[in-house]
């Protein structure tokens, strides 16, 4: 514990002493009133303070220096568990530096040596039984930083009373005063989040810092509670999760640590996060004997007639992340569209190592005939050879599958883990509602990782469902992604992953299909490397999905040499 609250004490002081010295730049805040706090009494914010006048933030010399806290103000949210402990701990480090520091009490009871050292250390205690919600408020507007302990790993579901409560408002006051709200740091986790599942199933106060201890916890890398922890920050206090290398390269990666805490379910497997080493370590590469057959052949079924763009930019994709060739099946005029584009793609039917199937197709309607341009009856026939329903002497073996947009209305059996589902929200529920699940896109936004769960044991698939974190889910391990700007999301991104993707798997076919388990850590490292190739064509700004598949190679090329 003591590790722990040194290390969480240091990143205040870093913050708060790193945004004093910029002049609060960040912040937006106006500066504090000049005015006087008594030891022992309550202001008009209801909180005990100190018998000296706090001075503008920014004012007089001291305020300009790196490391210097003195004169800043911190509120802390204590519970009664560890996690208050090491919140109180904490806070008498900020004492001893000079701060202000002001402990509420959500319970009637605290860990008994951490407020009995932040007592000693001259920290300022009130329970929240003393005092109203609306004063803790106008108190956490008048501080510099407000550190939330209220709960920690242990906590399961909303937040009770009081301290939910407590938590609502004070998230509803950030709300309202924007950028003028103080600094915010988690304790291990925002109290509130769904800790093995990234759910959050009632009020949290968004976080700009979490300051995470032994290892990262599936809800700091999960959607939506990820988007509420702000930057990670984990601090190594000597946990034996991991092995002695593992932690070494955790150590090296903060911000982006591989977590090793599973979750409730252990039969569900870690949430990991692929980093760039472990792409290099999957991405197939060519040796001097090989040639475009060995490299992996990419067969793309996608657009149509109404959607030819589609078939342009998985094609795209499969190509510039590095197979040997790619096959287009598909309507003429889409085929001479995509050779327009790649040339180098072969507009003809013939073996193949993996199928890229649905971009650009529309949904299956049970109720109408099948689309006039004949793709619906490609992809049946691909679906056939992937889920093993036609013998392997007219398939030629079995083959993984990107599985994308209408293909996923097509799916008549179950499924092998080699084949990869790639829904977004919308569709995910859609597919869920056909296997008589009651669940909307809201309800899979609200629980990715339970969802796509759901799909992966419904249908035997892997399953990569999209969005800002994307979440992949097969056998054991599963994998959280947030590699690619909010840019990134723009008609026809998904279909250059689907390229990249299928091209993963057709270099690495036979050990897809040998090791039910890669399927998932290859659609990680697609998803890792669409996102930074997305990053690297938008610069800072918009980009358009061709432009992702072109700074593809380079993406590739960079993590290989790292």
């Amino acid at each position: 514990m003591a590790r722990a609250a040194y290390a969480l004490a240091q990143a205040v002081v870093r913050d708060v002493s790193a945004r004093r010295a910029d002049g609060g730049t960040g912040s937006g805040r106006a500066a504090r009133p000049t005015g006087v706090r008594l030891r022992g009494s309550l202001g008009s914010d209801g909180l005990p303070g100190t018998a000296q006048v706090r001075p503008r933030r920014g004012a007089g010399t001291r305020a300009g220096t790196r490391g210097d806290v003195r004169g800043a103000r911190a509120l802390l949210l204590v519970g009664p568990g560890n996690n208050g402990g090491d919140t109180l701990f904490a806070g008498a480090h900020l004492v001893r530096r000079g701060m202000t520091v002001t402990a509420v009490l959500a319970s009637t009871r605290a860990h008994e040596e951490g407020l009995a050292a932040f007592r000693a250390a001259g920290g300022q205690v009130v329970t929240l039984a003393e005092i109203r919600v609306p004063s803790v408020v106008r108190s956490a507007l008048a501080s510099d930083v407000v550190l939330d302990g209220l709960v920690g790993v242990g906590a399961r579901g909303a937040l009770r009373p009081p301290a939910g409560g407590l938590v609502r408002t004070l998230a509803e006051a950030r709300a309202t005063a924007g950028e003028q709200w103080p600094h915010t740091v988690a304790v291990d986790i925002p109290s509130g989040i769904g800790v093995d599942d990234g759910a959050a199933p009632g009020p949290v106060l968004p976080a700009d810092r979490t300051v995470t201890f032994g290892a990262l916890k599936p809800g700091l890398i999960l959607p939506p509670a990820a988007h509420l922890a702000g930057e990670v920050e984990l601090i190594d206090v000597g946990f034996p999760v991991v092995s002695d290398a593992e932690r070494s390269a955790t150590a090296r990666r903060v911000a982006l640590g591989r977590h090793a805490m599973s979750g409730t379910d252990t039969a569900s497997g870690r949430v990991l996060r692929m980093e760039p080493a472990d792409v290099a370590a999957l991405w197939p590469t060519p040796g001097a004997r090989d040639h475009k057959y060995t490299r992996g052949v990419v067969g793309v079924i996608a657009g149509t007639s109404t959607y030819p763009g589609a078939a342009v930019l998985a094609t795209s994709g499969a190509v510039l992340a590095g197979s040997g060739m790619v096959r287009y099946l598909g309507p003429e005029a889409v085929g001479a569209r995509v050779l327009l584009a790649r040339p180098e793609v072969v507009v003809a039917g013939g073996r193949v190592q993996s199928w890229v199937l649905g971009p650009g197709v529309p949904p299956m309607d049970p109720e109408s005939e099948p689309d006039g341009d004949g793709q619906a009856r490609r992809i049946f026939g691909a679906l056939a050879a992937v889920t093993g329903v036609l013998s392997e002497d007219v398939t030629g073996g079995k083959m993984p599958a990107v599985i994308d947009a209408g293909a996923l209305t097509m799916l008549e059996h179950r499924l092998p883990a080699w084949a990869v589902l790639t829904p977004h929200a919308g569709e995910l529920a859609e597919l869920l509602q056909g296997l008589g699940h009651d669940v909307d896109r809201p309800a899979v936004e609200a629980r990715p990782l339970h969802w796509a769960r759901t799909a992966h044991q419904a249908t035997g698939a892997t399953v990569l469902l999209k969005g800002a974190i994307t979440v992949v889910a097969g056998p054991g391990d599963t994998y959280a992604q947030a590699d690619a700007p909010a840019w990134t999301a723009t008609a026809g991104s998904g279909d250059v992953l689907a390229g990249i993707l299928g091209t993963l798997l057709a270099g690495r076919s036979a050990d897809v299909v040998a090791d039910e388990t890669l399927a998932a850590r290859l659609a990680a490292a697609a998803v890792l490397v669409h996102g930074r190739a997305a990053a690297r064509a938008s610069a800072g700004g918009p980009v358009a999905a061709l432009e992702i598949a072109h700074a593809v190679p380079a993406v590739v090329a960079e993590l290989l040499r790292a």
